[in-house]
This record gives structure tokens, C-alpha cells and sequence, in this order.
């Protein structure tokens, strides 16, 4: 469920406030965004983008899952590197992911680009199935509903978080 669908009294500033107020005292946030039965979920990381690094968005996962990715693969771009459009990343206790530039963040942040306006970059958490298939691969198995890939892939090299 999403702040606001459990707090129905409140208004949409009051959302925001709860979002800065996460922001302020861990350093970003994760908007979540349930699937419709058509459309699959995504969640995205918010307060990246003042600390000059793209806000991250992972596709087609439950929103709790979603954020457990995102929250650590955050935690490792602002304690050791951005990645690279390309680089692949073995998330230790997750799967193997490929960072996408997103193309056109203004579609899918919307929160990101209400706080930071339209110039909001981001990269994509592109997941890999368990057989490490990716969603581009003919075999992918995995994702609610899908996983789209928001962006051209670029294939460059691996990294290992923690190693």
C-alpha cells in the first residue's frame, strides 16, 4: 500500500513531507508504484539526485522487494561508485543485475521530477531471472507482469559490491 492510500485524510503536501522527512533522516526514500494487472510494479529511489547521482528505478518486482534492492544497491553508490550504464552487479543476497540508463525518467519518476524537476537522471536496476536469463534474453523467467527495460543497454563491464 502506498502513503497515501493509508493516510486517506491527508493531502498530497502532506506525502511529500513524509517523503522529505525520510529523505532528511536516511538520505532518500523509495516510491513504490503497485502493478494494475496490466502494468507491472516499479519503485524508484528519491534524494539521490541532490548528492549529484541518478536516482536508481527497478521494474516488474513486489514493491517490498523492489526496495530492498534498491536501498542497497544505493547504499553502495554513495559508499563506493555510481555505476555505469553496462556494468553488471552481483547484489549479495539478490540477483545479478545490469545497470540501464533510463531514457526518459520524466515518464516513470514522477515524484523525483515534482521535488527535482525535469533534468532528473536515472539508472535502471535490470534484474536477471535465477538461470541469470535477462528480460532481453529468450528464456527470462521472472518479474510480475513483465519487467520492461526503460533504456538501451550498453554492455561494459562487472563489478562485485562488497568484494
Amino acid at each position: 500500500m502506498c502513503w497515501e492510500c493509508d493516510h486517506p485524510e491527508s493531502s498530497h503536501q502532506d506525502s511529500l513531507d513524509h517523503l522529505q522527512g525520510l529523505i532528511d533522516r536516511f538520505g532518500w526514500a523509495v516510491v513504490g508504484v503497485e502493478g494494475d494487472g496490466v502494468h507491472p510494479p516499479w519503485a524508484y529511489t528519491l534524494g539521490l539526485t541532490p548528492l549529484r547521482t541518478p536516482e536508481l528505478v527497478v521494474t516488474g518486482l513486489p514493491v517490498p522487494r523492489a526496495t530492498w534492492l534498491l536501498n542497497e544497491v544505493g547504499l553502495y553508490v554513495l559508499e563506493t561508485a555510481v555505476p555505469r550504464p553496462g556494468d553488471e552487479i552481483r547484489v549479495e543476497g539478490g540477483p545479478l543485475i545490469e545497470v540501464v540508463r533510463v531514457a526518459q525518467p520524466s515518464a516513470h519518476l514522477l515524484t523525483a521530477v515534482e521535488f527535482y524537476g525535469p533534468g532528473v537522471q536515472a539508472l535502471q536496476l535490470v534484474y536477471a531471472d535465477d538461470s541469470d536469463n535477462w528480460p532481453w534474453d529468450a528464456g527470462f523467467r521472472g518479474g510480475m507482469g513483465g519487467q520492461p527495460v526503460l533504456g538501451p543497454r550498453a554492455k561494459t563491464s562487472a563489478i562485485r559490491p562488497g568484494q
